[in-house]
């Protein structure tokens, strides 16, 4: 397990994580979107389409091992309702979405903001 790459929704010790991955694996939550450029503060690269991740738990546990089924880069502006509802997050719009991710990025998403969209589906649960 430790040569996988993790994923990590909201941050360890949240409730808010604990409710992301319990979305996640009761198949509510099948896509995630994060700011591109935290990818690159951070060095990491999205994954790609058939890579696997061991999903974090509260604390920073292996709960499940995910395969990614889309991961593309896309501004802001093209996150559509479909994927918005497929956050698994209880949003009924594009702007509930962006609403949201303002408050969890604690910045403004405009339009042409770079966002990493990821869809991806449980494998196998730990």
């Amino acid at each position: 397990m430790s040569t996988l790459p993790t994923l990590q929704l909201g941050y360890a010790r949240t409730e808010l994580r604990r409710q992301l991955v319990e979305a996640v694996l009761r198949g509510e939550k099948t896509a995630t979107a994060g700011l591109l450029e935290e990818y690159e503060a951070e060095g990491e690269q999205p994954g790609s389409v058939g890579s696997r991740c061991a999903l974090l738990g509260y604390d920073d546990e292996p709960v499940a091992v995910i395969e990614v089924l889309e991961s593309r880069v896309v501004p802001a502006a093209e996150i559509d309702e479909q994927f918005a509802r497929d956050e698994g997050e209880g949003f009924e719009s594009v702007d509930d979405w962006r609403e949201a991710h303002e408050r969890f990025f604690g910045r403004p998403v405009e339009p042409e903001t770079q966002i990493v969209a990821v869809r991806f589906r449980v494998v196998e649960e730990l």
